[in-house]
């Protein structure tokens, strides 16, 4: 089970990073939220697709090659970048609204479910 959850969370990465890198514009324009943090940069889309893109390739890795600490380290910037959109989301009141639900399906719920079932593929050795 953690393999395939692992692989999920690695292909979605991937796909979230290619669409930034290639169409950086639409993924700013169509994100939830993203525009309301500040204007479009170019330079700061395509980073933060890189981390995706890097994350994604060690999470399938880890899956290919049995290797949970690459999974657990893949894990870190995911987590850490949720923490923000957490901190975030509260100084915006908590709000129940469409940001929230993308922070949630889109930030938090991979970034979690990638560190428990790196945890899992420690423990397990699957």
């Amino acid at each position: 089970m953690a393999k395939i959850v692992l692989g999920v969370i690695a292909v979605i990465y991937v796909i979230n990073a290619i669409i930034m890198w290639f169409a950086p514009v639409y993924w700013y324009e169509t994100t939830p939220g993203v525009a309301m943090m500040g204007p479009f940069n170019l330079h700061f889309v395509r980073d933060i697709a890189l981390i995706y893109l890097l994350a994604g390739v060690a999470f399938a890795w880890s899956v290919k090659n049995n290797t949970p600490q690459v999974a657990i380290t893949a894990a870190v910037w995911p987590c850490l970048h949720g923490l923000f959109h957490i901190q975030i989301w509260i100084a915006r009141g908590v709000p129940l609204d469409e940001i929230a639900l993308v922070n949630l399906v889109g930030i938090q719920f991979p970034a979690w479910a990638g560190l428990y079932f790196a945890t899992r593929l420690a423990s397990s050795k699957e």
